[in-house]
């Protein structure tokens, strides 16, 4: 592939540097069918750097020693694709699985880890549903952990503020008016429906669960940009952090098949996993 501006060896190593500082940070790898995303991501922040190519940007990450210009090209190639209610089914699902357990559990609260989190619409809307609900004030309204690998997509996460069009992708006009305040073209969350979540940075494929253990877990759409190896490890993680009898909810696209042992289809809860305990290695036998 070639960029104009830069000879097609040199913009093949700059690609190559970009993409082992994605997988380093994050895990995610670059299919080589998908490398011109990396051009299309970075073209922005070549702009407000003022550099012409992508060799330029990768002499300045070799010569720069904060991390923070890495965390900007980082940023740039995360996939933050997300929306309000997407899948709606499988949100009703997670809350028609959350009044269950609230019903088992004599009035503990149920734990939520919302993974890969992005900019937040995916938390958010669960705090609007379970609110329609009726299961989002009290003692025993669910606690919602949203994480995310991302400190840009955290901090637009944690301030609420969504563009028109953001708002406006899954978000029906009543709970739109009821959930946030217009300002000028952009809208703001409000106060009572942000600080009914937990927005905490995580990396899923280098750190421990957040603290405690959760009932429901959800990382729809992580693992597609992630290697066998990686989901391997991933799994592992996930399954560090939800309790025996958990469910753990994925991407349409995802399963643990073939990959792990600690989750099982679900018969209640159609299309998600549950937790089970590990069997436990069998101790050798001394005469």
């Amino acid at each position: 592939m070639h960029f104009p501006g830069t000879t097609p060896a040199a913009s093949s190593s700059a690609m190559n540097i970009i993409s082992a500082l994605l997988e380093q940070r994050t895990g995610q790898q670059i299919a080589a069918n998908r490398a011109w995303r990396i051009e299309t991501a970075l073209k922005p922040l070549l702009r407000e750097k003022g550099l012409a190519s992508l060799d330029q940007l990768v002499a300045q990450l070799v010569a720069t020693r904060t991390g923070e210009l890495g965390d900007q090209v980082v940023d740039a190639l995360l996939n933050q694709e997300t929306s309000f209610f997407r899948d709606a089914a499988v949100l009703d699902m997670i809350a028609d699985a959350t009044k269950a357990m609230q019903a088992e559990m004599g009035g503990r609260k149920v734990r939520i880890w919302s993974s890969g989190c992005s900019t937040g619409q995916e938390p958010l809307s669960l705090a609007m549903l379970f609110d329609e609900r009726g299961m989002g004030e009290g003692a025993s309204a669910p606690e919602i952990v949203a994480t995310d690998v991302s400190p840009a997509a955290l901090t637009r996460a944690r301030a609420g503020h969504f563009s028109q069009f953001e708002i406006q992708r899954g978000l029906p006009v009543r709970r739109m008016m009821t959930w946030f305040d217009g300002n000028g073209g952009d809208w703001a969350a409000k106060p009572e429906l942000l600080r009914r979540i937990q927005f905490r940075q995580h990396n899923l494929t280098a750190d421990a669960p957040p603290p405690g253990k959760f009932d429901v877990v959800l990382c729809r759409n992580v693992m597609l940009y992630f290697s066998q190896d990686v989901r391997r490890d991933v799994f592992a993680i996930l399954a560090a952090g939800i309790r025996p009898g958990g469910l753990l909810v994925l991407g349409a696209g995802e399963t643990v098949i073939g990959l792990t042992d600690r989750f099982r289809p679900c018969d209640q809860f159609r299309g998600a996993y549950r937790a089970v305990e590990p069997i436990p290695a069998k101790r050798a036998a001394f005469g």
